[in-house]
């Protein structure tokens, strides 16, 4: 049954993926937002819902170490993994995007997050702190978004739009992007833990510590929904959504989930995560300056590198 709950998951996480694009450009298009404001909220929310309910579990069920181990290792995985495989179907046009003050947004966050390990356990103390830089940032957004609609008209955004997101459709109707968004908030997080819960018995048959499934197994677990809107979105030639997809769902997996789980309970930090884990996902971070600052797009040989230092690092941890 652990194998039927992999295979299971994987379906559900693919088409709910494409189902969470859809509703998200859709919505952008009739709102008259950019659609990296979209990807940076909803669809990052959407996809980062597996590594909430994780670490709200892993620390009611006493090993808050698994909690930290996810949310570092997922977003290692979301740089390394989830931008690397969708390079390697379709060239990412990464730039054409301007994600210069989200990006800078998500260096901020973790640079915060790290100084808070360094300091000791994340408490409740550390929670508020990390939940009051995430209203910081979803104010920033809200803010973006209303200065947006005010200098377009909603005849020149919708024309806007249509140029950048191809296969957008304007026209759609609200009771079907609602529902897209909903099965793919509700399909996301249901494919996650089919998945992570059949690989994660099946790793335990093979004596893998609860350590190294947080740090692999179960971060890609997690961050399969990324990858798989990212992929429906890199085949969909919106590069923006994937992006924004990836540095929202970062953010969010450090300032929200984080935030909320030092609320639920204290997390200790291991020396480990300080001396090697925690910088490894902030350099993995800083190799998208090329894709912000330099205009560089994501290609096929950007891509097998991103993947070959996320197999890197894995063999690491594994050894």
């Amino acid at each position: 049954m652990d194998w039927v709950y992999v295979v299971v998951g994987l379906v559900i996480l693919l088409l709910a993926g494409d189902s969470l694009v859809k509703g998200a450009v859709n919505m952008s298009l009739r709102l008259g937002v950019p659609a990296l404001i979209v990807s940076l909220t909803i669809v990052a929310f959407g996809t980062s819902a597996p590594e909430l309910l994780i670490s709200i579990q892993a620390i009611w069920d006493g090993v808050p170490g698994l909690a930290l181990g996810n949310v570092v290792g997922s977003n290692t995985a979301n740089v390394l993994l989830v931008l690397g495989i969708p390079a390697l179907l379709a060239v990412m046009h990464t730039s054409e995007c301007d994600t210069r003050n989200s990006y800078l947004q998500m260096i901020a966050a973790t640079v915060l997050f790290i100084v808070l390990c360094a300091m000791g356990p994340l408490t409740w103390v550390s929670g508020i702190i990390l939940l009051a830089a995430l209203a910081a940032m979803l104010t920033y957004a809200a803010m973006s978004a209303n200065k947006h609609r005010k200098q377009t008209s909603e005849s020149a955004a919708v024309e806007d739009e249509e140029e950048e997101l191809e296969g957008a459709d304007p026209n759609l109707g609200w009771g079907k992007i609602i529902g897209f968004l909903v099965l793919g908030l509700v399909g996301l997080p249901l494919g996650a833990s089919l998945l992570v819960d059949g690989s994660v018995n099946i790793a335990r048959q093979f004596g893998i510590s609860e350590t190294v499934i947080g740090l692999t197994l179960i971060a890609i677990g997690t961050s399969l929904p990324e990858l798989a809107t990212t992929v429906m979105a890199a085949l969909r030639r919106q590069a923006d959504v994937a992006l924004g997809n990836v540095i929202g769902s970062n953010m969010f997996n450090l300032l929200g989930i984080m935030g909320v789980a030092s609320l639920v309970g204290t997390i200790p930090v291991d020396p480990q995560f300080l001396s090697f884990d925690l910088w490894v996902m902030l350099g993995a971070s800083l190799l998208l300056i090329p894709f912000v600052f330099m205009k560089v797009d994501i290609n096929r040989t950007w891509g097998v590198m991103l993947s070959a230092a996320y197999v890197a690092y894995l063999l690491f941890v594994l050894a």
